[in-house]
């Protein structure tokens, strides 16, 4: 009687716990699907932790798509919008509105494989934490094209996706991050292996928050900086929030930068009028071109960074007479009043904070920080084609083998949790086929910038071929798709393979997406929770209850 009893607890006790909700996955597509919109499905149902949402490719959809609080999914286990890669060559087209998709406080969400275009004051919004999205081409935005809150986002992830063609003034931007240090303190931007290119006004990126990874991209050809990397927006922020309350810190690791208009910077860090970042920023193994004539600022710095930190970049001017400035600094004299606290006009938070080593920097270049150390000088850092911005160094370029393989990180001033040294080249002037990204090879030692030379460390690896494993270290979520070739957009981007999306042949032995795994006709898959596993074994052991023996009699 006793086993009978503690049976029946155990029973009980589950029946208690809470209860698990059972992962579906929609379809929609012009005909033959549930639903014809990707606006009514979210209208219509609320989504939950697990549930995919498979969207036909070869169509196009209208915008206006507010995906809502009641939308969310859960840590680790996200609502997933999706390409369904097997209908359809091209990707499904998200088209106008407002916000052309707007995550409003709909948590732990990814979005992958669509097309963006045309929301008048932006195709993606979030207001939101641990959104993903990946795989995705943002593009001819009138407005911005990412946006990121002022209030209620947090981290956000940008990967293995295109960007162009969109921003506007100097207050529109084609990317524009932001978290809310309140509500989702410790937030992280992280942006990895996209191609951001020809901006139509602002920045390539402006740059809010929190904590910013800013590993393996190729920016080029914004209306002004490539990069602003300053605080949050102090006119704003939620109750509770003080400029003092978190620093904003970026690492800046493996990127191209090209800036080709007449604006002097490449990169501004600190602070506008309305906000301050107080924070440090570290440079690694970056390339950075000027291609267009007179003064050009590498980095400047104004009204409020703590830190700069750099090592193992290459700064480089093209034409005759060229003498790029490599950091310029706006003294308080120079600039106005913020518009409110704190009201200091001076560019560093507690003093000039400088350190880094063996930077290639042209040997005309002015404003070369006399804190660097093991800096290299010189005419010509030998790339394999300035002209086609093929920017990999020759064999005999002055930056192979002279980088610094640990670079030091200032005692005064340590980043914290930083990327030593890349693992991976950018995009090369194209999108990036999600997990397609190139293991960086090293020589005898890492060369300096962005690209290793391609006889440096031997033949170029593509990890696992065209159906990438995550690779060791790396996140699931950067191999977690087999993927396809895909063919990128813009005036300067490239194929990445003359085989269609839809028509990749995918090696033998290599795992299909789970989209492409699923029958997209089919209404839902479902999925035994672990609370109903629990009962079925608990079940089984009441099969020798006399009740239950009598009733089988």
């Amino acid at each position: 009687m006793s086993r009978v009893l503690f049976r029946a607890a155990a029973a009980c006790a589950c029946l208690a716990l809470p209860s698990f909700a059972y992962a579906a996955t929609y379809t929609v597509g012009p005909s033959g699907r549930q639903y014809t919109q990707l606006s009514t499905l979210v209208d219509s149902v609320d989504l939950g932790p697990g549930d995919i949402v498979l969207v036909d490719g070869g169509a196009t959809y209208s915008g206006n798509i507010v995906v809502r609080s009641s939308d969310g999914g859960a840590a680790g286990n996200p609502v997933t919008f999706r390409w369904n890669r097997s209908v359809g060559a091209t990707r499904p087209v998200l088209s106008g509105g407002a916000h052309t998709i707007k995550f409003q406080q709909s948590n732990h969400v990814v979005f992958e494989g669509f097309d963006v275009r045309g929301g008048t004051s932006s195709c993606l919004f979030s207001e939101a934490h641990d959104v993903t999205v990946r795989d995705t081409i943002i593009r001819d935005c009138p407005s911005h094209g990412i946006l990121g809150a002022d209030n209620n986002s947090g981290s956000f992830t940008l990967e293995y996706s295109e960007v162009f063609n969109s921003g506007s003034g100097t207050h529109r931007h084609p990317i524009y991050m932001q978290s809310d240090q309140v509500a989702y303190p410790g937030s992280v931007f992280l942006m990895r292996y996209n191609y951001v290119h020809d901006g139509n006004g602002g920045s390539l990126l402006k740059n809010r928050h929190e904590r910013a990874l800013i590993y393996y991209n190729w920016f080029e050809n914004s209306a002004y900086q490539e990069l602003e990397l300053i605080g949050p927006d102090c006119e704003t922020q939620q109750s509770g929030w003080s400029p003092n309350l978190r620093r904003e810190d970026v690492d800046l690791v493996g990127n191209v930068i090209v800036h080709t208009s007449s604006w002097r910077n490449a990169i501004r860090t600190g602070g506008d009028l309305n906000g301050r970042s107080q924070g440090r920023l570290r440079m690694v193994n970056n390339t950075i071109v000027f291609n267009r004539p007179g003064i050009a600022n590498a980095v400047l710095v104004q009204l409020g960074q703590e830190s700069l930190e750099m090592h193992n970049n290459v700064i480089f001017q093209t034409g005759s007479g060229a003498a790029p400035n490599v950091l310029r600094v706006h003294e308080a004299s120079e600039v106005e009043t913020p518009y409110c606290a704190p009201t200091s006009r001076e560019p560093w938070t507690s003093g000039r904070k400088v350190a880094g080593s063996n930077n290639w920097i042209q040997s005309s270049a002015t404003l070369v920080p006399p804190e660097l150390t093991g800096t290299l000088r010189g005419a010509d850092p030998a790339f394999a084609g300035i002209g086609q911005f093929q920017l990999r160094p020759t064999a005999n370029s002055p930056l192979v083998s002279a980088g610094n393989p640990q670079p030091p990180s200032p005692s005064a001033f340590p980043f914290p949790s930083p990327l030593l040294l890349p693992q991976f080249d950018p995009p090369l002037r194209a999108k990036l086929a999600m997990g397609a990204q190139v293991a960086r090879v090293l020589g005898a030692r890492i060369d300096i910038g962005a690209l290793e030379s391609a006889g440096g460390g031997g033949a170029r690896l593509r990890r696992n071929g065209s159906a990438p494993l995550a690779p060791a270290g790396a996140s699931a979520s950067a191999g977690a798709s087999a993927p396809r070739a895909t063919v990128g957009h813009g005036s300067r981007t490239q194929a990445a393979s003359a085989v269609g999306e839809s028509t990749q042949a995918r090696p033998a032995g290599a795992h299909a997406p789970a989209s492409a795994r699923l029958d997209a006709r089919r209404t839902d898959v479902r999925i035994t929770p672990p609370v109903v596993m629990l009962w079925q074994r608990l079940s089984g052991w009441f099969g020798d209850l006399p009740g239950r023996d009598a009733a089988r009699r």
